[in-house]
């Protein structure tokens, strides 16, 4: 996604041009002149055509995957360099637009002209000889940390001579996680996440469980069972989902309880209520980053198709 958002003002000398972003006047085609308002807001965003009954009210903006963020920090962790953050000084107005609107990214506004590897469409990186630089983008925060401080500082200053963006210091939270920097590694959790997911499913008093699924007990389709709510238990799962980014404890009962959203019965429904009171007695679990620990991926499987009882996969 390569949206850009930001303000365009009517020259107010020059009633036919307009000011993008800095640049000098540009002439208007001939249909849009003599249509002045002084100070008006125009949003200009380089986007995608909608289809109306799909898409047609969202609000797109680039989205940093929690993936890649955790990659980030275990990335740095190995590194051993700080990871910093700055917040755009921006305000976004929302409301409906009944025009046709032809949009374009202004050429000032080009960050890969100083970022020069794309990895994915908010994650960056600038290389130079031995030395990186990492740049991730979500929405109008950004997070970043280089191997050579000279590099974050050349950074910093970009950002905030182009942008107006402010710096935040080190990085401590970030899209739900906590993220503790300490002298021998980087450790994050999603503590405040659980506090608020409880709050909001109503389970601040349930009673703890030991683990997150019953040992000897596998769940299955139950055709039988009695149907619960499909809405609030799809919610139960994605708010379970987004918390394993930093709880693999947990990553294979929720998506068991997962293959279950199409029919829940009231058992898959009791599975799920157990992962919430598990959660609640360990809120503050999560990842370590050593930074004596190696950057190998490595990956671990324990498939047992016999035991798999309802597709046998």
């Amino acid at each position: 996604m390569d949206q850009v958002l930001l303000i365009r003002i009517r020259h107010k000398e020059k009633p036919n041009k307009i000011l993008i972003s800095g640049l000098d006047a540009v002439e208007l085609p001939a249909q849009l002149r003599g249509i002045f308002i002084k100070n008006k807001a125009t949003l200009v965003a380089q986007g995608y055509t909608r289809e109306e009954g799909i898409d047609y009210d969202d609000v797109v903006a680039p989205i940093a995957k929690i993936e890649t963020i955790r990659l980030f920090l275990a990335f740095s962790s190995f590194k051993r360099f700080k990871v910093y953050q700055m917040d755009v000084k921006s305000a976004f107005l929302y409301g409906k637009i009944d025009e046709e609107v032809y949009v374009y990214q202004p050429q000032d506004l080009k960050i890969l002209n100083f970022l020069t590897e794309v990895i994915d469409k908010t994650l960056f990186i600038r290389r130079d000889k031995k030395e990186v630089l990492l740049v991730q983008i979500y929405v109008d925060d950004i997070i970043f940390g280089s191997t050579k401080d000279d590099m974050c500082k050349e950074f910093e200053e970009l950002m905030h001579k182009k942008l107006k963006m402010s710096s935040m210091g080190e990085l401590t939270f970030f899209l739900g996680l906590h993220v503790k920097q300490k002298e021998d590694g980087i450790f994050i959790n999603q503590s405040k996440y659980v506090k608020d997911m409880l709050n909001k499913f109503g389970y601040v008093d349930a009673k703890l469980a030991n683990t997150p699924m019953e040992t000897h007990k596998q769940l299955t389709t139950d055709v039988e069972g009695e149907d619960v709510d499909v809405h609030h238990y799809r919610s139960m799962i994605g708010s379970l989902m987004y918390l394993t980014a930093s709880r693999p404890d947990i990553m294979f009962a929720v998506c068991v309880c997962a293959r279950f959203q199409v029919r829940p019965k009231d058992s898959h429904f009791q599975a799920v209520k157990r992962i919430f009171r598990y959660v609640k007695g360990q809120p503050r679990l999560g990842l370590w980053y050593p930074h004596k620990s190696s950057f190998d991926l490595l990956a671990y499987t324990d498939s047992d198709y016999g035991g798999a009882n309802l597709d046998k996969k």
